[in-house]
């Protein structure tokens, strides 16, 4: 296959853990209806119960019922999991209880009103985050909502009733549902239900007849509700990854009084088309200067990427240029614009049109923005005063010298004040600069002088170039200053990170990144800086810098998401919570807790989030470099303890032989005397243990180096327990040994030399740290598929959580003392196990217990030896 045609394996990793993480997702139903009454909730438990009839463990989390008595019924037989009580303005209000429903963790959950608002001090705003949470535990949940509660249908709704809704749901979590059932019924059978009770009680339903129960309202929802599904459906049918011929949407957010009905319009426009979108900002010197339509603007962009848009916010000197070029970077073919009725010159719609024909523009009406000049004036009025005092001190220097300076002199020291006064109050004082000063001019040397009539109807032409002539030199200037102010916070932040990275890349240590995290971003942010950081077994600690809640902390840490001020979880904290996302997993949570108003811009979020990626990477790279040392001493140290190993133990076998033969030797000889042989038997003894540890030695060095081959073959467990108890000899004279082996064992394939060792290992290994009079339990058994082996004894029993250290090489169940030993029997039991496929472990149960599990397949069939025999000839 050519190069260019294989596929990125980067892209199939993402796609794979994609899917993976969307299989360990719950799954999300969704009952979609135009109105209250039109029976989602009695859809929903009809179809739980069926579920639970199914064997499903079904838990209705929270299930509103609005007092109908058919609904209250439906919830007979079902776990009701118990709402939690939350104080709220001196009342009791009972909310759906999250962590409740986290710890249960039912098949399903039923949790009834998707857009409901939860009451302030919750974990998240709204019950859709709670329901998200649910559904990345792995929880499914059933779900109801109405279209008016969509929120790119809000301000539709809001034009079609004349009711505004409140509580919405994004757009993405409708469209991310695993399955939506559209629950619908008539107008009139719901004015019909209404009348009877069935909706809501007298007094609140005589009030649903004066909104949105009026029949036009009942089927204009009604048709919102059925195009939306409709959409979905088509969505569904079509094949995923198409495409679109119309490309992708952008939308245009400007000064203007509704923003965000521009920007749900976007997001119509975009689900109709099926493909991405994006909300773009321009930054200008108008936006600059009005801190309360940025803010509006900026509300608005988060808007967008919480309704699924990609949000950029975007320096340019000419807006037009700029949005035509992102917008052919990222292959958008339809810009929506809003246009207002109060317009002088061509709008941004002409001028993107004249600039890329090939793109389509929307323009949806919009109020303008509202006019805010006596404001600006006010917050400027230092501005106008330095106009004022420039254009007073120019005229003060040049009325002395008006017979030595020709009139354009006069005019070209003029606009050095204006271009002055521009260049360091802004626009507006240098528009006020520039008129002062063509009146000054008039006044003071204009013929006739000190006064505003004008003798020669050519200074009209003068005084109309010189005040064009300053009022373009102020405007110039002054976004000439905005540009520069721009580029030198852009400048700043670029500088940031970049000694931020230079810092971090030359930390060795934990603790190094963290002082230099601090230490980078203190300064340059209104805020104190906290960070948190896991321990081994991944419990968060505060380890430097501001104040952080662990418990906030933790839940970023958990979810690697957002949290805190500013953001949808837990927006009561006082601290913005970033997660330390590094490629591999979150390594740790930041934490700002603003000084003062801290309202962050697009920008700005930008400029943290990538402080937090650096310094989450700094951790990352810190901890594989901790951990491939770890894994290199390791290594070394376990090839320096192979070799020596396998020296001891060749150099000393050869002697040991020797010793136990003349032991053996001088014990044949009565000779001797009673006190030499005993002496002599002891000296047997001790060279036969020390024989068989030189034995562990070299079988642990043989079995490392894999030089061991196993023989395996069919053998009888019988026998190899029989030859087990026989090499152990007198060893176990001092505790009782019992046998207990049930008849039929069959044969079972294995290497029967080592596991013999094995056995043996685990029987000296009782006798040792047993004391006398103990009994020792030796067992077997043959559950399908396998054969168990089990050393059993009464004694002390193992040291409390070190079952599984036991294993390792030189490892001893007690301190030094009289036991003899050096902690490789266990671990020669383990690889020889291993070697066979097997397990071993170690437990407590009324003392030390070792199972041996070794695999087993059936014994091959054994000829019959009389098949061929002939027949008995008859007596």
């Amino acid at each position: 296959m050519p190069s260019d045609q294989r596929p990125d394996p980067d892209l199939l990793l993402a796609e794979l853990q994609a899917d993976e993480a969307r299989a360990q997702r719950g799954h999300l139903k969704i009952f979609f209806g135009a109105n209250a009454g039109v029976g989602k909730t009695y859809a929903m438990l009809t179809q739980a119960r069926a579920q639970a009839a199914q064997g499903v463990d079904v838990v209705a989390g929270l299930v509103e019922t609005h007092g109908r008595a058919e609904t209250q019924a439906m919830l007979d037989g079902l776990s009701v999991l118990p709402r939690r009580a939350m104080p709220h303005q001196g009342r009791t209000l009972f909310e759906f209880d999250l962590d409740a429903a986290l710890a249960r963790a039912p098949g399903l959950l039923l949790v009834d009103e998707l857009a409901h608002s939860n009451v302030a001090g919750s974990r998240h705003p709204k019950r859709w985050q709670d329901i998200d949470e649910l559904l990345a535990a792995g929880i499914d949940v059933y779900t109801t909502v109405n279209v008016q509660h969509l929120e790119s249908l809000n301000d539709v709704v809001g034009q079609l009733t004349g009711v505004r809704v409140r509580e919405t749901v994004p757009d993405h979590v409708f469209d991310a549902a695993d399955d939506v059932v559209l629950v619908d019924l008539p107008p009139d059978e719901l004015l019909g239900r209404l009348a009877e009770g069935k909706v809501y009680l007298a007094e609140a339903a005589s009030r649903a007849r004066e909104y949105f129960f009026r029949k036009s309202n009942l089927i204009a929802l009604r048709e919102l509700a059925l195009r939306r599904t409709a959409e979905r459906v088509d969505a569904e049918r079509r094949a995923s990854g198409v495409v679109t011929t119309e490309g992708r949407v952008m939308v245009v957010l400007a000064p203007m009084a509704q923003p965000d009905r521009l920007v749900r319009h976007a997001a119509r426009l975009a689900g109709r088309f099926k493909t991405g979108w994006f909300a773009v900002l321009v930054e200008s010197p108008l936006l600059a200067r009005d801190a309360a339509m940025q803010a509006r603007l900026f509300a608005a962009l988060k808007f967008a990427g919480s309704l699924g848009a990609e949000t950029a916010t975007l320096p340019g000197r000419d807006v037009a240029a700029t949005l035509v070029a992102y917008a052919s970077e990222h292959d958008v073919g339809t810009v929506i614009v809003g246009a207002s009725p109060r317009r002088w010159r061509p709008g941004l719609a002409e001028r993107l049109l004249a600039l890329a024909p090939g793109i389509a523009v929307q323009t949806v009406r919009v109020a303008a923005a509202p006019a805010r000049w006596l404001p600006r004036f006010g917050r400027r009025s230092g501005g106008v005063l330095a106009a004022i005092a420039g254009c007073a001190v120019s005229s003060a220097l040049l009325v002395p010298l008006a017979t030595l300076l020709a009139l354009p002199n006069v005019v070209m020291l003029y606009l050095v004040s204006v271009l002055l006064v521009s260049i360091r109050f802004g626009r507006i004082a240098g528009a006020t600069s520039a008129l002062l000063s063509v009146a000054a001019f008039d006044f003071f040397f204009v013929p006739p002088r000190l006064s505003f009539n004008v003798s020669d109807t050519q200074y009209l032409l003068t005084f109309v170039v010189m005040l064009g002539v300053a009022l373009t030199i102020s405007q110039l200037s002054a976004r000439l200053r905005f540009q520069a102010d721009a580029a030198t916070r852009r400048e700043r932040r670029t500088a940031a990170l970049y000694e931020l990275s230079q810092a971090l890349s030359a930390a060795l240590t934990h603790e190094q990144v963290v002082d230099i995290a601090l230490a980078q971003l203190a300064p340059r942010i209104d805020a104190d800086v906290g960070l948190a950081l896991p321990s081994r077994d991944e419990v968060l600690s505060h380890v430097g810098g501001g104040p952080v809640d662990l418990a906030v902390a933790d839940w970023v840490f958990r979810h690697g998401q957002p949290a805190g001020r500013g953001t949808g979880t837990l927006p009561a904290a006082p601290a913005y919570y970033l997660p330390l996302a590094a490629p591999v997993r979150v390594r740790g949570v930041l934490a700002l807790t603003p000084r003062g108003d801290w309202q962050p811009g697009p920008e700005h979020e930008r400029f943290l989030s990538t402080c937090a990626a650096q310094i989450a990477l700094a951790l990352e790279r810190v901890h594989f470099v901790e951990v491939a040392q770890e894994a290199l001493v390791s290594m070394q140290g376990e090839q320096l303890r192979n070799n020596l190993l396998s020296t001891i133990s060749h150099d000393l076998r050869t002697p040991l032989t020797v010793l136990h033969g003349l032991a053996s030797t001088l014990v044949a000889q009565p000779a001797l005397g009673e006190i030499p042989q005993s002496l002599a038997a002891q000296l047997v003894d001790e060279t036969a243990r020390m024989n068989e540890l030189v034995a562990n030695l070299l079988d642990m060095a043989r079995l490392q180096s894999g030089e061991v081959r196993l023989r395996r073959d069919w053998q009888s467990v019988e026998e190899v327990v029989g030859g087990t108890v026989r090499a152990m000899g007198g060893r176990l004279s001092a505790h009782a040994l019992k046998v207990d082996l049930p008849a039929g064992l069959p044969l079972v394939e294995f290497d029967a030399v080592l596991i013999e060792r094995v056995l043996v290992n685990l029987l000296d290994n009782a006798a040792k740290y047993t004391p006398p009079g103990s009994t020792i339990t030796l067992g077997a058994s043959a559950p399908p598929g396998s054969l168990l082996l089990t050393v059993a004894d009464d004694g002390p029993g193992l040291p409390s959580g070190q079952e599984e250290s036991l294993f390792a090489k030189f490892s001893r169940g007690a301190a030094e003392g009289n036991t003899g030993g050096v902690g490789l029997g266990l671990a020669l039991c383990r690889a020889i196990v291993h070697a066979h496929g097997g397990t071993i472990a170690a437990a407590n149960a009324g003392g030390a217990v070792f199972t041996v599990r070794l695999p087993r397949r059936p014994p091959p069939t054994l000829p019959d030896p009389f098949q061929n025999d002939p027949p008995p000839e008859p007596v």
